[in-house]
Parts: C-alpha cells; structure tokens; sequence
C-alpha cells in the first residue's frame, strides 16, 4: 500500500476515535516508514489531537521493515502533534539499544514510550515460543528506559497483571540517582 491508501484506511478509525472524544491516540507496532509517514499526515487532518507512534522492531536499530528506528524517529517529529515516539511489542532485551540508536534525534520536549512484550516470539504455526536466552522482566529494565527519557512504560503481548503491578510500584518513586 502507498502513503495515500494507508491514510484512506486508517481515517475512518481515527476519526472514531476523535469524535468519541480520546485525549491521545496510540498509533501502536507500526512496522514501516511508509506507515509512520501516513499517520503523521493523517494526524494533520485532526488538528486538536495528539498521538504517539510506537514501532515494532526486529533488531537493535531497525523497526519491522528494516529501515533504522533513528530515522522512523524523524518520520515521526514531523508532526508537533506526536508527543511520543518508541517501541513495542519487542523483546525488552531490545528496547535500550533500540532507543540509544536514535538518542540524538529526539527532541527535548518528546519522550520515548516503550511498552515490549514478554520475550517471548509469536510462531503463527506454533504459538507463543520462549526464547532462547532468558529476557529480564520489564521492572528489571524500566529504571534504564526511564534514564534514556522513556516518559511512558507498559507492558505489551504476554505481560500480565502481576508485572504490570511491578512496574507501577517501581515508577511511582521517584526517578533513581544511579547511573546505567
């Protein structure tokens, strides 16, 4: 699909979700450029709403389509209306060198969003697999993200309650002096 066609099919949601009146929208595990550049112009057409862009990865610098995460970054701050950029739906294993890879374009005034899933990868003929190394929890990473600028942190598929609470807990205190 090209930049016109994507933004045909996802106008209809987004002016759902506009007029049931949603204070921020979650463009969430967008895979390419050609995605992002969409939503970035569509958001245009809804001038009093803002968003976030949160991409899927497949490795330490590249989202989903294999172009750099750095430069879906300046995709995305081509939009005042973006407040946020990040990743999602990723192994937590990849989020820090993921956001180091693009550090410099962020902009002051934006934050990183992260919100990976469990570790686990998604098999469509066998499930959900474990991976090979062990992945630490998302409490165990959250204090790193929210030291790259990370201002929102969740958790995405196969992350439950009892993290989630984890998480909470940990980010409720105030942000730690240690260095990473």
């Amino acid at each position: 699909m090209n930049v016109e066609d994507l933004m045909s099919w996802h106008r209809p949601q987004l002016a759902c979700l506009t007029a049931a009146g949603a204070d921020i929208i979650a463009f969430e595990t967008i895979p390419s450029v050609r995605e992002a550049e969409a939503l970035v112009q569509l958001l245009r057409e809804f001038p009093n709403t803002n968003a976030w862009l949160s991409f899927s990865c497949k490795d330490e610098k590249c989202i989903s389509d294999g172009s750099l995460f750095s430069g879906a970054v300046q995709v995305a701050l081509k939009n005042p209306q973006i407040v946020a950029v990040g990743v999602n739906c990723c192994s937590p294993d990849l989020v820090e060198p993921v956001l180091d890879s693009a550090k410099t374009k962020l902009k002051p005034e934006l934050s990183w969003v992260v919100y990976p899933n469990s570790g686990e990868q998604w098999d469509t003929h066998k499930g959900w697999l474990a991976q090979e190394k062990k992945t630490g929890s998302l409490s165990q990473f959250c204090e790193i993200w929210r030291r790259q600028g990370a201002g929102l942190i969740g958790g995405c598929c196969r992350v439950g309650p009892e993290e989630i609470a984890k998480l909470h807990q940990i980010l409720k205190q105030k942000p730690s002096d240690k260095q990473s």
